[in-house]
C-alpha cells in the first residue's frame, strides 16, 4: 500500500457533541487545501485523520506542506500502510525507515493496538519488532526514555501504519467554527500576527486595508497584498478590502488639532471596518495593537477608538513586547515582507507630538468640525475587494 499522512486532532476530540461539526468543517478545509496537489481521500477515524493519495499523479510533498499549515491538527506523520501482521509490518519499518534507523544511535518502537482483535496487545508487538530491529541494526541501542527515533507502530480498523517521530502541526480549531472577523491589515508586523492568532482560533478572516494614495504608493499596496497571500496558506481563502483614506487623512490635517490626528484617525478605521463587518456578516475587529508600543496604543488611546463601534475588538498580540511578535511572524513567514520600506497610511500626517492620553469629550469636540457620516460612507463607497 502506498504512502499516506496521518494527522493526529488537538482540542477537537474534546468537544463532546459538536466534536462532529468541528470534524466536518476540518475535513472541508482539508480537502479545499489538497485540491491543488491531486486527488486525496480525506477521512476520520478514532481522534486521526488520514489523508490517502488516490493515484500517482498526486503531490505528498505538496500536500504535506498544505497539512503542516491546518489549524486543528497538532501533530501529522507520513506513514507506510500495511497488512496488520507482524512480521508484515516489521518488513515495512525496515524498507520504509531503513535510511533513519541506519543512521539513529538509540532507538524505541512504540505501538497502539486501536483494533482490539489484533492478537498481540501493544507491548508485545513492540518488543517483538523492537527486538528484530535491535539484532538486525547494530548501530542501534534501545532507549525507551530518550531516544533518537521513535518508531510507531499503528494497528487500527483498515491497516495497520508505520511511521516515524511525528512533526508538530499548526494546532488551533479548524478554520470558520468560530465564526468570522474583519481584521485591519497594514503592511507592518504587529497585524499580520494578530490575524494569525485569531484564525487559529478558528476565526474566518476578512481583511481591511487602509491605503492613502499618493501618499502611499502601489507598492505599499502590493507588500500587504503579499503579506494576504502569505497568510492564505494558514488562514484560508480572503478578501482585501482596500479602502481609499486619503480623503480622511486630508480633511483630519485640515480641520482638527494636530495632537489627535492619530487617534481621531484610528477611529475613522474603526468606523469604516465595522460597515465592512456588517457587509461580510462579521461579529468582531481584529487589530495588532501591543500595548504601549506607539502613541495610539495606550490604554486612553485604545479606550477611545473603541468607543465609535459596538462590535468587540479582538487584540491577540495587545500583551505581546515586539521580540514576541517578531518570532510569530518569522515563523509564519510574513517577517520579512513586513520589513520591506514601503510608507504605511498611518505614517501619512504624523503629528510631531501626538496626545498619548486623550480626554473625554475633546475627541467629540474635533470631530464635530467633520462630516463623519458622510467621510465614513464616501470611503465605503469606494472600496476596492480583492481576493487572494
Amino acid at each position: 500500500m502506498d504512502e499516506i499522512i496521518l494527522l493526529k486532532l488537538g482540542e477537537l476530540v474534546l468537544k463532546g457533541l459538536n466534536r462532529r461539526t468541528f470534524e466536518d468543517r476540518l475535513i472541508a478545509n482539508a480537502r479545499r487545501r489538497l485540491q491543488a496537489h491531486g486527488k486525496f481521500k480525506v477521512y476520520t477515524k478514532q481522534s486521526t485523520m488520514y489523508v490517502e493519495p488516490q493515484d500517482d499523479s498526486c503531490d505528498l510533498d505538496g500536500a504535506w506542506e498544505a497539512m503542516r499549515r491546518l489549524f486543528g491538527v497538532v501533530g501529522l506523520s507520513r506513514a507506510r500502510a500495511c497488512a496488520k501482521d507482524a512480521d508484515i509490518m516489521l518488513a515495512t519499518a525496515i524498507e520504509y525507515l531503513g535510511d533513519r534507523l541506519s543512521a539513529a544511535r538509540t532507538f524505541k518502537v512504540e505501538s497502539r493496538r486501536a483494533d482490539k482483535t489484533f492478537p498481540m496487545t501493544s507491548i508485545q508487538l513492540s518488543q517483538y519488532v523492537g527486538g528484530e530491529l535491535d539484532e538486525k541494526y547494530p548501530n542501534l541501542k534501545v532507549d525507551v526514555r530518550h531516544p533518537e527515533l521513535t518508531v510507531y507502530l499503528e494497528v487500527r480498523d483498515y491497516a495497520a501504519y508505520v511511521h516515524a517521530d511525528p512533526e508538530p502541526g499548526a494546532g488551533g480549531l479548524p478554520v470558520g467554527v468560530g465564526g468570522r472577523a474583519v481584521s485591519l491589515l497594514s503592511g507592518g508586523i504587529d497585524s499580520p500576527v494578530a490575524s494569525w492568532m485569531i484564525a487559529k482560533r478558528g476565526i474566518a478572516l476578512d481583511m481591511v486595508h487602509f491605503f492613502s494614495y499618493p501618499y502611499t504608493s502601489e507598492e505599499a499596496k502590493q507588500k500587504v497584498l503579499d503579506l494576504a497571500k502569505i497568510l492564505t496558506p494558514w488562514c484560508g481563502r480572503l478578501t482585501v478590502h482596500v479602502v481609499p483614506f486619503t480623503a480622511i487623512q486630508e480633511e483630519l490635517r485640515r480641520r482638527c488639532p494636530e495632537e489627535l490626528f492619530t487617534v481621531l484617525m484610528r477611529r475613522f478605521m474603526m468606523r469604516i471596518a465595522e460597515k465592512v463587518a456588517q457587509r461580510c456578516g462579521a461579529g468582531a475587529l481584529v487589530t495588532g495593537e501591543s500595548l504601549g508600543q506607539v502613541a495610539s496604543q495606550t490604554l486612553d488611546a485604545m479606550r477611545a477608538t473603541t468607543a465609535v463601534t459596538s462590535l468587540p475588538i479582538l487584540r491577540p498580540v495587545v500583551g505581546m513586547d515586539k521580540e514576541e511578535i517578531i518570532r510569530v511572524a518569522r515563523r509564519i513567514g510574513t517577517f520579512e515582507t513586513s520589513i520591506l520600506p514601503y510608507e504605511d497610511c498611518c505614517t501619512v500626517f504624523t503629528p510631531r507630538h501626538p496626545r498619548l492620553h486623550p480626554m473625554p469629550g475633546e475627541l467629540e469636540a474635533a470631530e464635530a468640525a467633520l462630516d463623519v457620516d458622510g467621510l465614513v460612507a464616501a470611503a465605503v463607497d469606494g472600496i476596492e475587494r480583492v481576493r487572494v
